[in-house]
């Protein structure tokens, strides 16, 4: 009797203890199995562009960029030449994208990203249409490791993607596209409406707009061209830049966009209000300091182009 009596004391005991053991062995193994998992997920983001979740397999060079670093000389001498700064891949891809990759962590983000995704930055930086490189409306957002992992449960092509839902904005500028085409072939009569003529009554700039008449030396014809307006032909006020790096001015290119249709006046190439931005700043301060020749009565004094609106405004406190 006290056998049994000392067996059924402590075979509760026991059985607690081998129950903490299994459980202990299971913790174990699970941690071991969760970082494993991490690694494998990690190495797995080696693979994949941290701005488009393309794989850097699909590349037959195998090209990509880091995405903490300085950034490489082509870049540079294209930003030299556009006048803009921008010392590391962050500041640049902050500023193209976006998105903020200071705050990466290695484990959740990939380190690298695509040559794709580097031509979208150039055609950026140059004004050339980048939507065919890069069609998605936003950089992949990175979630850290879970069960339902995209990046552990990818394919050879980059991270899984939920079916997008076609941008308007896009395919609104394609149809149009593809209407101005048909428009350009069906037209074969060679009387057509003078559309120089008609733009330039469109954009009725002619009492605020200077004539290159006024221009105080007698520079060549192309130069004269350059710094004039493609639609109203006079001396360039407010000038914008084109895709097609055609230079209008703000208020003549808008009104043309507005009554013809979103292409460029000059070539015929698609062209949205958004698309239009500033030329280089060398090119403002050419312009700023043109010499033209005051157009009041009794005065024909020559004024820097950059000062003729102050220069104009003293006549008017005279007056």
């Amino acid at each position: 009797k006290t056998d049994t009596v000392a067996l059924m004391s402590h075979s509760p005991f026991e059985k607690e203890t081998e129950l903490n053991k299994s459980m202990q062995a299971i913790d174990k193994g699970a941690f071991h199995v969760s970082q494993r998992e991490a690694k494998t997920h990690q190495e797995n983001l080696q693979h994949l562009c941290r701005i488009c979740g393309s794989s850097f397999k699909t590349d037959p060079y195998k090209r990509s960029h880091p995405v903490h670093g300085p950034i490489d000389d082509e870049m540079q001498v294209l930003l030299r030449k556009k006048e803009k700064k921008a010392i590391s891949w962050p500041d640049l891809l902050a500023k193209v994208f976006k998105i903020g990759v200071k705050g990466d962590i290695d484990t959740i983000h990939p380190t690298k990203f695509c040559h794709q995704c580097w031509t979208v930055v150039q055609k950026k930086l140059s004004n050339s249409p980048y939507e065919m490189f890069f069609p998605r409306r936003s950089p992949v957002e990175w979630q850290s490791h879970s069960s339902s992992c995209d990046v552990c449960g990818t394919s050879p092509r980059g991270v899984k993607r939920k079916k997008q839902v076609l941008n308007p904005q896009l395919s609104k500028k394609l149809r149009m596209v593809a209407g101005r085409v048909r428009k350009i072939r069906q037209i074969k009569n060679p009387k057509q409406v003078n559309q120089k003529s008609l733009m330039k009554k469109i954009a009725s700039c002619k009492k605020i707009h200077l004539s290159t008449k006024i221009l105080a030396v007698d520079y060549p014809s192309d130069f004269v061209k350059s710094i004039s307006c493609q639609i109203c032909e006079h001396i360039l006020a407010d000038p914008v830049e084109t895709t097609c790096k055609h230079l209008f001015c703000r208020t003549c290119i808008l009104k043309c966009l507005k009554v013809m249709g979103s292409y460029c006046p000059a070539c015929c190439y698609p062209c949205f209000p958004t698309d239009l931005v500033s030329p280089v700043k060398s090119f403002l301060s050419i312009m700023n300091s043109l010499l033209v020749i005051c157009p009041v009565k009794d005065c024909q004094e020559e004024v820097c182009l950059g000062k003729y609106c102050h220069h104009l405004s003293r006549h008017k406190e005279i007056k």
